[in-house]
């Protein structure tokens, strides 16, 4: 399962955005939506095969440097076109450079020669609303209500997920990556661990509040925890990003902020006035500022935290020297298994607050699939897709092939194949999850990765009393919303980027916080307000 934090969710959605709004929308006009029911006739409504006379789809997808590297060879793939009388063509491109990702996939929606359809190709909820504004992607609604029982029950079972897929037009053109809400580890990702070790040879008690948890990283860095007569500790570590930012979005729970999960990253409810509220202009950011800039001046941050790469920062993992970190956990993070580590709690803050802040909504992805306006056959890639949604669907995408990639116990419970057991990199040969972005629903009885080791459910267990009652997904724009919302977003995020990282090196006086405030409703802060309000009115509704 990939960790990923790459840009805040909203500035994420609208680079993409942006990049397409460059784009013609001849595509849009050079084929028209195919009319569902022409090939209907052929169409099995339950069970399998799909088709009666075999279809060849070709699909774009977007494949992590994780996952195989030619998909028309995995073994579910060969499987299901047996099942199904449906061949699809997998047009692979490297998700490892988002921004190229991104604009490949942005050329191609211009240029009208579109695939059937689009698998695990990362569209954000603006492309999503862009695409199918223009007539690129086509509604679903008709279709998941004839063919797609799986997703109908998904729907009933977790209104929240057809309430974020729907477009402002009241059109859904996407399905999404799905994780089982009570399979919270997962939904969560990457955790935040403390060295146990450290603590006893500290005679520490885990921490529980900021302070505590400040005077543990202080003796970490101080006091040789680990007793070799070297300072080689490393009180606090992460990578880029998400060290720099994601620090923020770990510990801002702690001073009340990021009380409806961390979907939106920089906008939740202010308790005070029940309305949005920006948290990187409330108070309590300011003070988890200067909390963090105490921390960064006193060196208990990984040298480099604001640049060092993941790579870089595991690695150094190997080594046993990290007090805590953010990431999956110790085994699936730096290959060792000293039984070193536990997983915090959500820290008190100065004024008694304590909020998860990290909670995601279990609706991670909502443009993992969707429909080009050049497919002959909806109904069918409809049927194809929605499988993958149900238990045993999800059973052979995460676990690939019965008796072969997997074995069922007696008892219900799945195991991997003794071949995978000894070979991890069999698993390439049967299954292309890994990287994640897929449309697919994961189950705590179909996934096996990091996020569902024992560790990690503990990890759970002292987080949950601190949960947010509500989690958003991801709201949605009109295209009139999105032209003066794009670039407000761009430009309110970039700032908040650089000044965020400036505070909390000491590059930017707290002095300056009144001017920081000013320059942010320069520049147009109110009216980003605005239509995010009028997004979540909607989306309440």
């Amino acid at each position: 399962m990939k960790a990923r934090k790459a840009l805040p969710p909203v500035l994420a959605a609208v680079m993409a955005a942006s990049l397409a709004a460059g784009c013609s929308d001849k595509g849009g006009e050079a084929g028209a939506t195919p009319k569902t029911g022409e090939r209907a006739k052929d169409v099995n409504t339950t069970g399998f095969p799909i088709v009666k006379e075999p279809i060849k789809l070709t699909v774009f997808a977007a494949r992590a440097d994780s996952a195989p590297v030619n998909w028309n060879e995995v073994e579910i793939w060969k499987e299901y076109a047996k099942m199904t009388n449906v061949t699809v063509d997998w047009q692979l491109s490297p998700a490892s450079d988002a921004a190229a990702l991104t604009q490949k996939r942005n050329v191609l929606m211009a240029s009208g020669d579109l695939p059937d359809f689009f698998h695990t190709a990362r569209f954000s909820t603006t492309d999503i609303a862009n695409y199918g504004s223009q007539g690129l992607l086509i509604p679903l609604n008709d279709l998941i209500d004839k063919y797609a029982p799986n997703v109908k029950k998904l729907f009933e079972t977790n209104p929240e997920v057809k309430k974020g897929l729907t477009m402002p037009d009241g059109k859904i053109y996407s399905l999404p990556t799905f994780y089982d809400p009570s399979f919270r580890s997962v939904v969560i990702g990457s955790e935040f661990w403390i060295n146990k070790k450290f603590l006893d040879a500290l005679g520490m008690k885990e921490p529980t509040t900021t302070e505590e948890y400040y005077q543990y990283l202080k003796a970490v860095k101080t006091q040789d925890p680990n007793k070799n007569g070297k300072n080689d500790e490393i009180p606090f570590a992460a990578s880029g990003v998400l060290g720099g930012i994601g620090i923020v979005d770990a510990l801002k729970g702690a001073w009340g902020l990021g009380n409806h999960g961390n979907t939106h990253g920089r906008v939740d409810m202010d308790p005070k006035t029940n309305k949005l509220r920006f948290e990187p202009a409330d108070p309590g950011y300011k003070e988890l500022l200067e909390y963090l800039n105490r921390l960064y001046k006193e060196d208990l941050f990984i040298p480099d935290i604001m640049t060092i790469k993941g790579p870089e920062m595991l690695a150094k993992g190997k080594e046993g020297l990290y007090g805590s970190f953010v990431h999956i956990n110790e085994k699936s993070s730096f290959g060792t298994d000293t039984n070193s580590y536990v997983g915090m709690t959500a820290l008190k803050g100065p004024h008694g607050d304590q909020v998860f802040s990290r909670a995601r909504s279990p609706l991670i992805d909502i443009g993992a699939f969707a429909i080009s306006n050049k497919n002959k056959y909806p109904e069918a890639t409809i049927r194809w897709v929605d499988y993958f949604y149900s238990e045993e669907g999800s059973k052979m995408f995460f676990m690939g092939i019965k008796d072969k990639s997997y074995v069922e116990k007696p008892d219900g419970t799945l195991d991997y194949s003794d071949e995978l057991k000894k070979d991890k990199e069999a698993q390439k040969k049967y299954v292309t999850f890994a990287g994640g972005f897929y449309p697919a629903m994961l189950t705590k009885k179909t996934y096996f990765g990091g996020e569902s080791f024992p560790e990690n459910q503990e990890a759970v267990k002292k987080i949950d009393p601190y949960y947010p009652k509500e989690v958003w997904p991801a709201f949605t724009y009109t295209q009139e919303e999105l032209a003066r919302f794009t670039p407000l977003t761009n430009d309110i995020n970039k700032y908040v980027d650089e000044m965020t990282v400036k505070f909390i090196m000491g590059n930017a006086p707290f002095s300056e916080w009144d001017n920081y405030l000013a320059t942010l409703k320069k520049m147009g802060l109110d009216d980003y307000m605005k239509i995010y309000t009028a997004a979540y009115e909607r989306y309440k509704k």
